[in-house]
């Protein structure tokens, strides 16, 4: 009796464990494929320009954030990106990291991003949120960097 009595809490036990790393496993897989997402998009901007990047990973309603600029909405972003010429700079980024929702379907990557132009590079930081297409496919929401990124200084935070 007894060794039924702790075989059946052992199982109910286990059960009620196996849910909580059911979603666990379920939200890590989602969060790695939007970062997949962002890393896809960069390659893209790397290998296509950023121009045809952008206008493939922007979501119909997406939202673009830029300095001294209101906010540019859906086809009026669509438009700004297709304006841009982007023959003379590359624009490459790396998520450092991001979050997503509970029901998995929109999320955010942030990280640095790198603009090269001739012989110069320039650094920032960006974030971008992600919402998941009807497909499976993330396409970003809203998109905003910010220029000057400088090494890490620990001295700096003392100060």
């Amino acid at each position: 009796m007894i060794r039924y009595l702790i075989v059946t809490g052992l199982v109910f036990t286990l059960q009620s464990c196996v849910p909580g790393f059911s979603e666990e496993k379920e939200k890590i897989s989602a969060l790695n494929n939007m970062l997949q997402a962002d890393v896809d998009f960069s390659n893209r901007s790397k290998e296509a320009g950023m121009r045809k990047a952008f206008l493939e990973f922007i979501d119909d309603e997406g939202i673009l954030l830029r300095g001294g600029r209101m906010p540019i909405i859906g086809a009026d972003a669509v438009d700004f990106i297709a304006s841009v010429n982007d023959s003379a700079f590359t624009l490459t980024w790396s998520p450092e990291g991001g979050d997503i929702s509970g029901a998995y379907d929109m999320g955010y990557t942030y990280g640095i991003y790198q603009m090269q132009i001739g012989d110069s590079t320039h650094k920032g930081t960006y974030v971008t949120i992600w919402k998941k297409q009807a497909g499976g496919e993330w396409k970003f929401v809203l998109d905003s960097g910010n220029a000057g990124v400088e090494p890490a200084d620990s001295s700096a935070l003392t100060e």
